[in-house]
C-alpha cells in the first residue's frame, strides 16, 4: 500500500528541479508542513518565503515574483487559497497572466473532522470559472510529479489541488502516461463511462471491475485536466456508452459532473449522473469514512452505475 501522498511526491520534483534552477521559488502560508514543504524550505532557504496566515498577501507576492521572472508556486490549503484569495487569484493570477501556479493543499474533505470551514467542495467551480485559470486534480502521486514537471516548462496560470493523505496508486513508476491537458483511458468499457478527477480516479476504476463481476462493462476515464477539459477523448469514450458517471470530491454544482454533462448533451445526448457532495455541511469524521458514506467509495460508485443502468441508461 502507498503511504507517499501526492503532496510529498510534489516536494521532491520541486526539491530536484530547483537545484539546477534558481528561478524557482516555493511560497507558503504558514503551510510547509502540510504542504510537505520543509525540506525545501531547509535545503533551498533563499528559493522560500514564509507568508504566514496571510493567503491574499501569498498570491499577490507569488504574482509580483512571476512578473519579475520567476516560476513561483504557492500552497495554502485548498479551502482559504480557493475562497479568502479568490480576487487575487482571478487578478494578480489568471488576469495579470502571471506564471504562478497555485497549489490547494488538504483539498476536498480532507481535513474531515474540522468541518465545513476547512472543506474545499467549491474550489473546482470557483477556478474554473476564472478565465486564463488552468485546473488540475492529479489522481496519484506519479501523476502529480508529472503534472509538476509539465507545469515547470510553461508559463500559464494554474490551480492545483492534491489531497492530504496517502492514495493508492493508480499508475506504476516508470509507466505513467501523462500528457499535459489530456485526460488518461484507465479501462475501456461499452456499456457506462465512469469520469472521475483526483482522490475519485482510484475508486472509480475498483468500481469498474466490481461492475465486470456484475456483467457490466465499464470504461474509465482520468479527468485530471478538469479544464481545459479533454473532449475529444471524453466524447469519444461517450459515444460508446450507454450512460456516463461521474465521481468528484467537489459540490454537485459547477464541478467536474457539471461540466461532463454539458458536453455530453451537447454533443451525444445520453443519461449523465452526477455523484458528488450534497448541497450541505458533509459529515464530520476521515475521508474515508465521508466517502463511504456519501456513496464516494468503489462499493458506492458500482451501485450509482448499476442503478443508473437499471433506469434506462443503456442495459
Amino acid at each position: 500500500m502507498n503511504r507517499i501522498p501526492n503532496r510529498k511526491a510534489i516536494c521532491d520534483v520541486l526539491m530536484e528541479e530547483a537545484g539546477k534552477d534558481r528561478d524557482i521559488l516555493v511560497l507558503c502560508s504558514d503551510s510547509k508542513g502540510s504542504a510537505s514543504l520543509g525540506p525545501f524550505a531547509e535545503k533551498y532557504p533563499e528559493q522560500f518565503v514564509e507568508l504566514g496566515i496571510a493567503e491574499q498577501n501569498l498570491v499577490s507576492v507569488a504574482s509580483g515574483l512571476a512578473a519579475c521572472g520567476k516560476k513561483v508556486f504557492a500552497a495554502s490549503p485548498a479551502s482559504f487559497l480557493s475562497a479568502r484569495s479568490y480576487e487575487q487569484c482571478k487578478i494578480d493570477v489568471a488576469y495579470s497572466h502571471t506564471n504562478v501556479t497555485l497549489i490547494g493543499i488538504s483539498g476536498g474533505v480532507s481535513y474531515g473532522a474540522l468541518g465545513m470551514s476547512h472543506h474545499s467542495v467549491q474550489d473546482i467551480a470557483a477556478m474554473a470559472g476564472i478565465p486564463g485559470m488552468r485546473v488540475y486534480l492529479p489522481s496519484d502521486r506519479f501523476q502529480s510529479a508529472a503534472l509538476i514537471r509539465a507545469l515547470l516548462e510553461d508559463e500559464e496560470p494554474a490551480y492545483l489541488r492534491i489531497g492530504r493523505n496517502a492514495v493508492e496508486d493508480v499508475y506504476e513508476e516508470g509507466n505513467i502516461p501523462f500528457r499535459l491537458n489530456r485526460a488518461e483511458v484507465l479501462k475501456e468499457g461499452k456499456d457506462i463511462l465512469l469520469v472521475s478527477c483526483g482522490e475519485m480516479v482510484r475508486p472509480s476504476l475498483d468500481a469498474a471491475f466490481l461492475l465486470e463481476k456484475r456483467g457490466i462493462s465499464a470504461a474509465v476515464i482520468d479527468m485530471y485536466c478538469v479544464k481545459p477539459m479533454d473532449l475529444e477523448t471524453l466524447l469519444l469514450a461517450a459515444e460508446k456508452a450507454g450512460a456516463v458517471l461521474t465521481v468528484e470530491e467537489h459540490s454537485l454544482y459547477g464541478g467536474l459532473g457539471a461540466m461532463v454533462s454539458q458536453a455530453v448533451s451537447l454533443h451525444c445526448p445520453k443519461p449523465v449522473r452526477n455523484l458528488a457532495l450534497p448541497d450541505a455541511p458533509v459529515i464530520t469524521g476521515t475521508s474515508k469514512e465521508v466517502f463511504r458514506h456519501y456513496g464516494l467509495d468503489k462499493e458506492g460508485i458500482a451501485e450509482a452505475a448499476a442503478e443508473l443502468l437499471e433506469r434506462g441508461g443503456g442495459l
